[in-house]
């Protein structure tokens, strides 16, 4: 639908319910989207023959202006891993609902969340909270990163449990931003 030209921008694929099937309809879709290795890790597993070693990877991709997705990849090398992941985020993409929520602010301008949102993920919690232009992303360094990839420029981050665990914190992200849009 997408090559036929049907299908003209990524907003009528959630419009009317659709999924994406092939992570190059984003790339064509979002020509500016950017990815980020968030995580890489080792997995081990014991057998017979000794260890097997494989690889790990979280990556996020987001084009800075309100679209944003994770992805998880597994493979016995380093690039595989990385691969998959980021053709898992690129199917993952959500759109992130900008606003001003801030009653300090209280400007007609998409720089922040337009209402307070929470997110949980393995054992970490997140609050995004909207904050008033010109204040930065009040986060971590890992944090901050991936909302700024989704698009955020002012907002107060508040985390419980533990966000060294960064799968479990990406995901706590995402699915603070999920919630952005109701589904329905």
């Amino acid at each position: 639908m997408v090559l036929s030209g049907k299908i003209t921008s990524i907003e009528q694929i959630y419009e009317n319910g659709l999924r994406i099937q092939e992570s190059e309809i984003v790339k064509h879709l979002l020509p500016d989207i950017k990815s980020q290795v968030v995580h890489v890790g080792i997995v081990q597993k014991q057998t017979d023959a000794g260890e097997m070693t494989r690889f790990n990877a979280v990556v996020a991709v987001g084009n800075e202006a309100g679209w944003f997705g994770i992805g998880k990849g597994k493979a016995a090398q380093m690039r595989l891993a990385i691969d998959k992941a980021t053709n898992a985020a690129y199917l993952n993409v959500i759109p992130v609902k900008l606003g001003c929520g801030s009653w300090e602010c209280r400007c007609s301008q998409r720089h922040s969340v337009p209402f307070k949102v929470s997110g949980k993920g393995g054992s970490v919690t997140i609050e995004i909270i909207p904050g008033p232009r010109g204040l930065g992303l009040v986060a971590g360094e890992n944090i901050r990163s991936l909302l700024k990839l989704a698009g955020l420029k002012d907002s107060w981050t508040k985390t419980f449990g533990s966000t060294s665990t960064m799968s479990s914190t990406t995901k706590a992200i995402f699915n603070a931003l999920r919630s952005t849009y109701s589904v329905g």
